[in-house]
């Protein structure tokens, strides 16, 4: 998952993109609104998360100029500002959540998780699941079961892989894209670090099981399957 973040205060800033990377999230930063609205005209995310008061352009211009845009990535809202008008206003005028500072890092990610879930319709139950299959990945654990039995533990980059194919599932994602969402800088796309990656993560989910569950799509990329 790939989520960008347009904060100015340092501090905060710093919190937020450590914890989301260490969820296994690919994380952009912005210091300005103008950098921020020119990055998320430019790239795709998953989420965006906001502040109001922002040097350059405020959040609730970035918001307005993305919704006329048409871009319906999910937003949240970060802000100091408690007043019911004011999280009434950021609501009204396309953010999707609003969450007011000072705030734990938990919450942060749940709501993060869950405007994630809301906008791509995956297979989500309340607990913070994704299931494909007898493949459950659980998002707050970051542990994998297939039919019920444990799987081995996910390193970083394995989980964001098997998170991002899980959401897909049925989809073929090419290289290029698995190196836009696990990655946080770009590599060459003849590299062989995805398909190490894959290896890897193949060796966890679908070794001892007769239904294999990642396929590779020759000259295309990758597809997680349930059959």
């Amino acid at each position: 998952m790939r989520a960008l973040i347009i904060e100015d205060d340092s501090t905060i800033a710093d919190f937020v993109v450590r914890g989301l990377k260490e969820a296994g999230f690919v994380v952009d930063h912005a210091a300005d609104g103008v950098e921020g609205l020119d990055l998320a005209r430019t790239a795709a995310y998953d989420v965006i998360i906001v502040d109001l008061m922002l040097p350059g352009l405020d959040g609730m211009t970035i918001i307005q100029a993305l919704r006329r845009d048409g871009l319906r990535t999910p937003v949240l809202i970060l802000s100091a500002r408690q007043a019911v008008n004011d999280r009434v206003s950021g609501l009204e005028i396309g953010g999707d959540d609003y969450l007011t500072k000072p705030f734990a890092f938990p919450e942060l990610l749940a709501r993060v998780q869950a405007l994630i879930r809301r906008a791509g319709g995956a297979t989500a139950p309340p607990a913070g699941e994704l299931i494909v299959g007898d493949l459950t990945l659980d998002l707050l654990s970051r542990k994998a079961t297939r039919n019920g039995r444990p799987l081995e533990p996910l390193r970083p980059r394995e989980f964001a892989l098997l998170e991002y194919l899980m959401r897909n599932a049925g989809r073929v994602v090419s290289k290029t894209m698995i190196l836009s969402h696990v990655w946080d800088y770009s590599f060459d796309p003849r590299t062989n670090v995805v398909d190490v990656l894959v290896f890897r993560l193949r060796e966890k989910i679908d070794k001892g099981f007769e239904t294999k569950m990642i396929h590779t799509v020759r000259g295309m990329g990758y597809v997680l399957r349930a059959e």
